[in-house]
């Protein structure tokens, strides 16, 4: 290494530790919601779920349910439905693979299965396995699909540790 470049010694040595010289490495992990009609027809009822959070096969079962949508009729004008069903597919986990969660929730989904909601997700389950029932059936949160009760950064795509803070509990702690 005694005669190479100092720069390209950084970045051998950078590679070899697996660290990144992308500054913006801690962006979000999904890619947050950026579609008007969605947010607006869908996030105006509850939380705005990334596309990236769930794969094409899921969003299109969820967008062909609409009138029995978890117990609640979502049911909106046809060309409502296919302008939102685009978006989401054209932004599932599966097509957003520079999201590192939308990555990770990809890669430990089982060929073949239905996911029909986002706690059913291999990746999804491993992450939450620690929390007490009375964490997540508090009122202040209610259930687990309740992302930004506990993730203060979830509309921004950002749901690592550091900004989870669970209600009558506090920040998150292995």
């Amino acid at each position: 290494m005694k005669n190479l470049p100092k720069s390209f010694c950084i970045i051998l040595l950078c590679a070899f530790f697996g660290v990144s010289l992308n500054a913006k490495s801690k962006g979000p992990e999904v890619k947050p919601v950026d579609n008007p009609l969605y947010k607006k027809e869908c996030a105006s009822c509850h939380f705005g779920y990334q596309p990236g959070l769930l794969p094409s096969p899921s969003w299109k079962y969820i967008m062909e349910n609409l009138s029995s949508h978890y117990g609640t009729d979502a049911s909106l004008e046809k060309e409502e439905i296919e302008q939102i069903t685009k978006y989401l597919l054209d932004n599932a986990s599966e097509k957003a693979p520079q999201y590192r969660r939308s990555a990770k929730l990809t890669n430990s989904m089982q060929p073949g299965v239905l996911y029909t909601s986002i706690s059913q997700i291999p990746y999804h389950q491993k992450k939450h396995r620690k929390l007490k029932e009375w964490m997540v059936t508090q009122k202040e949160v209610g259930n687990i699909a309740r992302c930004a009760a506990c993730h203060t950064k979830a509309d921004e795509g950002v749901y690592g540790k550091r900004t989870i803070n669970i209600p009558n509990y506090g920040m998150w702690r292995d």
